[in-house]
């Protein structure tokens, strides 16, 4: 690998790479029937649809878009085929105006995709083709520009083969490269699909490896219980059966994650759990604070542990929450820009994500920083610090955890 070291003000705020695709969202007619995921799939079925939307998908679009929607420059780092599927992607970043050099095109190969069944009150099922993804590795990673961002955010290693490959090799030397370059490493995640051979890597040692050089590290709470403690998230799901994690892991248990991702390395960690709100737990971050990267205090930010409750969803309650995490990420990766604090740049992160359930494309109804602002401080809700004695044995009296 080349030699990159940029010395003064950086070009980028944030270089988004990884995993890339375009989702094929099927418009369902608002029909209560279509409510049940399981008669809607029922074998010989036909049901009928109002159409199909084809949006940017993955961490490189979802999280660049909503990023420059932030007025925050970035780059963004992916592989597409030379496709019909490739040439719909292209055309939209350049509707969204978005820069398009550091998205490689791979003749003859195939852009991934996503088909998003997304009824009205029911998570969403992706069905999903890697394509080229599985073929992105370093020699596809733009160092030069990543070597003038503030910040390298990254993602999804499940759905990247070359990253896992190897007990991870190809992320190890590329967090690692990029950390000597000086710029801040931050990495999201995917849910590995059990039957799959990403399914089959032991995720917990690799990301032993990983998180000394991932200052950042973003993970649902249901991706972070199946990685990092599989044997539980399997007890989880013995006893839910199809009824929704997230609303039933305990307190403690995110605690517990929290507290092993700093240990395993990593300087901040924030997980999402969906309707519930945002988990935050910090390391010591004296190594991020740089005038020319985060001016963030250390004094409000060392060895934080905070409880963001969602913000109500209202008459969106149920729609499609695709892409809803990477823009919370966005938001939040705004927000340390910013030199927010913990608590505001929590708030920031949990409102984004529950307005972009309101839609299918990610800019409809993404407001504005400043509108943003005063819908915070309108619903002001409530921030937790978990670390206060008083609030040692909180506990969210709306949901029924269950005992593991």
């Amino acid at each position: 690998m080349k030699e990159y070291k940029e010395k003064g003000a950086r070009k980028y705020d944030v270089a988004i790479g990884g995993y890339f695709c375009v989702d094929l969202i099927p418009r369902l007619k608002d029909n209560k029937s279509l409510t049940d995921i399981f008669k809607i799939l029922r074998p010989g079925k036909l049901t009928e649809i109002d159409g199909m939307d084809a949006e940017l998908g993955g961490v490189v679009a979802n999280t660049g878009i909503a990023l420059k929607r932030f007025t925050k420059n970035v780059f963004l780092n992916g592989l597409i085929g030379d496709d019909l599927i490739g040439k719909t992607a292209m055309e939209k970043l350049s509707y969204f105006n978005l820069p398009l050099e550091g998205i490689k095109t791979l003749k003859g190969g195939e852009t991934a995709f996503s088909l998003v069944i997304a009824p009205n009150g029911v998570d969403r099922i992706f069905l999903e083709s890697p394509g080229c993804n599985q073929l992105f590795d370093n020699s596809f990673v733009n160092f030069e520009a990543i070597s003038k961002s503030k910040i390298f955010h990254f993602g999804y290693p499940p759905l990247l083969k070359q990253f896992y490959l190897q007990d991870g090799n190809q992320l190890l030397d590329m967090l690692s490269y990029i950390k000597e370059m000086g710029v801040i490493t931050s990495m999201d995640f995917s849910l590995p699909d059990k039957d799959s051979e990403s399914g089959n890597v032991n995720w917990s040692a690799l990301l032993d490896r990983v998180l000394p050089f991932t200052d950042i590290f973003t993970p649902s709470l249901e991706e972070a219980l199946q990685i990092l403690n599989p044997l539980k998230y399997t007890k989880v799901q013995s006893i839910l059966g199809r009824k929704d994690i997230l609303s039933l892991i305990p307190m403690a248990t995110i605690r517990e994650l929290g507290k092993r991702i700093i240990e395993a390395g990593a300087k901040i960690t924030l997980i999402k759990a969906g309707h519930r709100g945002i988990y935050l737990r910090t390391g010591n971050i004296s190594s991020l604070v740089d005038p020319l990267l985060l001016n963030l205090s250390e004094d409000h930010w060392n060895y934080r542990e905070i409880w963001c409750q969602a913000y109500p969803a209202g008459q969106c309650e149920g729609k499609n929450a695709d892409g809803a995490g990477d823009i919370a990420v966005a938001a939040f990766l705004s927000s340390l820009l910013d030199g927010e604090d913990p608590e505001s740049s929590l708030r920031y992160a949990a409102v984004v994500g529950r307005n972009k359930i309101c839609q299918n494309n990610i800019l409809d109804k993404l407001f504005d920083w400043d509108n943003i602002t005063n819908q915070i401080w309108a619903m002001n809700n409530k921030v937790i610090d978990l670390k206060e004695p008083q609030n040692n044995d909180w506990v969210d009296f709306n949901i029924s955890e269950i005992k593991l």
